[in-house]
């Protein structure tokens, strides 16, 4: 609880726009400005095609991946196209709120990141509870909101990102002091990750450690008070796993798919996998075309959707989401170099926690699904169907392209 009540003690300024750019923002000002500065700058239309592209080519490989769906008797009363359906559906709400968020000016997310990490841990305790959180395959993650199921480890993605960041930021002139800088980031990291094993959620808890470890490596914090916190939370994982039968469980199917006691068991979605990309070869079978996904293949739509894409465009089709990936994480990155190199630390810091965030997530689904890492349950940013994580990444992409934006607007001499 240090970190958040050294966050009330001190929300300032940080070189981003200040506190008369907030002003002008709420006053409606700043939509103005940008209005005036429009023809001068120009987002990065190729990170916008790129999104497009990824979101667009996610949309036709769930409508392929569930197809057969209606055929399971636990899915007969729904039609081929229903997970195709809301999956549109979700593309199209994440578009309005990217559209909104590209229209926040950075210092915002500045200054109400505390409160919406707050939010996050507040909605993380409202899932465990029964009549608010729901259950799917024995995890309990999800809270009904009408047409869409909400995830909370998603947002706390983003919360954690933003309020990492500001924290660095604040703590800049101290970050060498462990118990300063360093311990009440661990801490928070820690609660978190307790109430994601009470769901069970050690993906997210994965990814979301990830997320603060890389943006204070990125902050410039000790680099011994670095690998400390990354021992410590190397031991914690493995302890994880090491008291989990059903993990430890995982690591031997994973080490060995084939051995007959794991093939039908717990790794029986990985070498159903490996037999996708197998029949894929190297030009795929072709668009809709796949085996796998007529229910021998569970999770076709969601974490394994990379296999049904090696198996219906091959070696050819894998190899070019990786370097979708491989492009969109190192061009945020670029992004994030380029606002610290104008002194926009948070600015900085964010951009550069979308990518590890997205490239992260996206190395560990595309590794689970070729067999180089154990089984996990973490989507393909932007591809796989759900609702939550699409509205999450396709948010963070907007603020990474306002961010850019406010990059070029200062480079041609607007006020910061």
């Amino acid at each position: 609880m240090t970190a958040i009540g050294s966050t009330f003690a001190s929300i300032t300024k940080s070189g981003t726009y200040g506190w008369e750019t907030f002003q002008d923002w709420m006053s409606g000002r700043e939509s103005r400005r940008m209005h005036e500065m429009h023809t001068l700058t120009k987002v990065d239309a190729s990170l916008i095609w790129t999104t497009v592209g990824l979101l667009a080519w996610g949309l036709v490989m769930v409508y392929s991946a569930s197809i057969a769906m209606p055929d399971n008797p636990k899915f007969g009363k729904l039609t081929g196209a229903y997970f195709a359906n809301r999956h549109a559906m979700y593309i199209v709400i994440a578009g309005f709120i990217a559209f909104i968020a590209f229209q926040i000016p950075i210092v915002v997310w500045e200054r109400i990141a505390p409160w919406l990490f707050i939010l996050s841990l507040i909605l993380l305790i409202a899932v465990l509870i029964p009549p608010i959180g729901r259950v799917v395959n024995g995890a309990r993650r999800w809270i009904p909101l009408g047409f869409i199921s909400f995830q909370p480890s998603e947002l706390v993605k983003f919360s954690m990102l933003l309020y990492v960041s500001d924290y660095m930021v604040r703590k800049m002139e101290i970050k060498e002091r462990f118990f300063v800088a360093v311990l009440p980031i661990a801490v928070a990291v820690l609660v978190v990750g307790l109430l994601l094993l009470a769901q069970p959620d050690m993906g997210a808890f994965l990814v979301i450690a990830v997320i603060a470890m890389g943006i204070l490596f990125l902050g410039g914090v000790n680099a011994r008070m670095f690998f400390l916190m990354a021992a410590i939370m190397v031991s914690v994982f493995a302890s994880i796993i090491y008291f989990s039968t059903f993990r430890r469980e995982r690591i031997f199917a994973y080490l060995d798919p084939w051995n007959p006691d794991h093939a039908l068991g717990k790794g029986y979605q990985l070498t159903h996998s490996l037999i996708a990309f197998g029949r894929g070869e190297v030009v795929g079978v072709g668009l809709g075309g796949s085996v796998e996904k007529l229910h021998w293949l569970p999770e076709a739509h969601t974490d394994f959707l990379l296999a049904v894409i090696g198996e219906e465009f091959g070696l050819v089709g894998v190899v070019l989401v990786i370097g979708i990936f491989v492009w969109l994480t190192r061009r945020i990155m670029h992004i994030g170099r380029q606002a610290i190199t104008l002194d926009r630390i948070f600015a900085g810091l964010l951009a550069q926690g979308v990518a590890v965030w997205l490239g992260f997530q996206a190395f560990i689904n595309i590794g689970v699904n070729l067999g180089a890492l154990p089984t996990k349950g973490l989507t393909l940013p932007f591809m796989s169907y759900g609702g939550s994580a699409i509205l999450l990444n396709t948010m963070v992409m907007a603020i990474v392209l306002r961010i850019d934006f406010e990059n070029k607007v200062l480079m041609q001499g607007g006020r910061q």
